[in-house]
């Protein structure tokens, strides 16, 4: 059994891009806004089910609850969610979604348990100071796709291909690079080694959420303009809107790292068949593609379900099979 909240309207989209399916994002629930907030501490899993002494132990679903924790405009840890829901599901377990809107917030719970599964990390180089911080009370469950990177990027039409193009053309990109959430590894990244490294202090990263900045991003297409944006692949987006990632000759993105399924401390113990299960299931760039545009693009907001069952439809020997099915 899944527990799904209803989504947000859609948003409306430009005429040039109306063919383009919107950024999916969804409410945060009211348990995800506790998550957020200062009161963090002390709060328990029975909030949801699927505490640390609530898990079966010996294998099998047995009606046990295992908590998703994700920011869900980030979309490849919407896309995996999804994902994971359905194998988890057919397993035995009822799956239970909570939205987070920041990445430090996401680990904290994670650590302190009050979410089971971080379902698309980024902890090598993006998330790093957080695994720094929480580390010691998650428990790194799979590597399960190789090759994810950070960058800047710009629509196609726009004539530069390397970030230190950038230096003196402040003006003709508005003084500003537009970036996602603040508390983002990629924002980090972009303020403390990117902006600093290439000597762009003329610019000033503009941040507030991945919705905000893909509204951004499609206006500026829409009329045409000069753009410069926080990106990363894999993401929808980058193929979605034809955008150029800027060559990066001073590396100060880092090198490209492995997406991570993550749980919290004892998850393996509790949840010993799921964690075997997902130790096994990893995704090529051609599958994890496949997937992220069928739950983002052709299927869309409050059809994620649907698109993974068609996914797996399309792609039946990728994942380790299921016990049973």
């Amino acid at each position: 059994m899944t527990n799904r909240r209803d989504p947000f309207a859609p948003r409306t989209l430009g005429a040039r891009s109306a063919a383009r399916r919107p950024l999916v994002h969804r409410p945060v629930t009211r348990r995800s806004a506790m998550l957020g907030a200062a009161g963090l501490m002390g709060m328990g899993l029975a909030a949801c089910g699927g505490s640390g002494d609530g898990g079966s132990g010996g294998g099998g679903g047995g009606g046990d609850t295992i908590t998703l924790g994700y920011i869900p405009s980030w979309t490849d840890g919407l896309s995996t969610a999804y994902l994971l829901d359905n194998r988890l599901t057919a397993m035995g377990y009822t799956v239970e979604h909570e939205q987070i809107t920041e990445a430090g917030v996401l680990y904290a719970g994670l650590a302190q348990g009050d979410v089971d599964m971080f379902p698309s990390a980024w902890p090598e180089v993006t998330h790093a100071s957080y695994m720094e911080e929480y580390g010691e009370d998650i428990e790194d469950l799979v590597a399960y796709y190789e090759g994810a990177v950070l960058n800047l990027s710009v629509p196609q039409y726009v004539d530069i291909t390397s970030i230190d193009e950038l230096v003196g053309q402040a003006d003709r990109f508005g003084g500003r690079i537009v970036g996602i959430e603040p508390g983002a590894g990629l924002t980090e990244a972009t303020q403390e080694k990117v902006i600093p490294g290439y000597g762009l202090e003329e610019y000033e990263l503009v941040t507030s959420s991945t919705a905000a900045m893909i509204t951004e991003l499609e206006n500026a297409i829409d009329a045409e303009e000069d753009i410069v944006v926080t990106l990363w692949t894999p993401f929808w987006a980058m193929p979605a809107y034809d955008m150029k990632a800027l060559e990066d000759p001073e590396g100060n993105f880092g090198e490209a790292e492995a997406l991570h399924h993550l749980g919290r401390a004892g998850f393996k113990e509790d949840f010993p068949d799921a964690a075997e299960w997902i130790a096994g299931a990893t995704l090529t760039d051609e599958q994890f593609g496949s997937l992220e545009d069928l739950v983002v693009n052709e299927y869309g907001e409050g059809k994620e379900a649907e698109a993974v069952e068609a996914w797996l439809e399309e792609n039946p020997d990728v994942l380790p099979p299921v016990e049973g099915e």
